[in-house]
């Protein structure tokens, strides 16, 4: 990857809209610079635990709902890395560095940020309303107020019907 350049780390998920934001910030910072972008590019998707899944809960049956839930978690992330790809590749974007890292994505994409040093971290939205994202936490709302480095927040257009 290129010397000198800033740092921009793009979180993703298995969602449309985190897969939007990932083409979004490809059209506009990336795919037009043939390699002569300003960034570095990351894309980071956070792995949830096992335990966040199903809690502290300890009884028969847990350690294989632990396997099993372990390995849907990687099948997933497998699944968003590879997806991750085939969208930078089908925009001629290459040089890109794509890492998984367990845990909550609110902390994971800002402790990746000073990691990494980043300028910028990108994420997408799902469009919640106050009390769902008050209830669920929101990802991009965390970023926003505790990421050291810009955030930058991309919403996928409301489809018309």
């Amino acid at each position: 990857m290129g010397e000198g350049k800033s740092v921009m780390v793009v979180g993703i998920e298995d969602n449309q809209h985190s897969f939007y934001a990932l083409e979004w910030t490809l059209d506009h910072f990336f795919t037009n610079y043939n390699s002569n972008s300003p960034f570095k590019l990351v894309i980071l998707h956070a792995k949830p635990t096992p335990a966040s899944i199903i809690g502290l809960a300890a009884g028969p049956g847990s350690v294989e709902a632990f396997s099993a839930i372990e390995s849907n978690l990687k099948k997933i992330a497998a699944r968003v890395v590879e997806k991750a790809m085939e969208i930078c590749k089908a925009k001629s974007v290459n040089d890109v560095v794509v890492e998984i890292v367990e845990g909550d994505a609110r902390h994971v994409l800002c402790e990746a940020v000073e990691k990494l040093h980043a300028s910028v971290l990108v994420v997408g939205c799902h469009g919640y309303g106050v009390i769902k994202r008050t209830v669920l936490g929101s990802v991009s709302d965390y970023c926003a107020h505790h990421a050291h480095c810009s955030v930058m927040i991309v919403k996928k257009p409301k489809t018309k019907t």
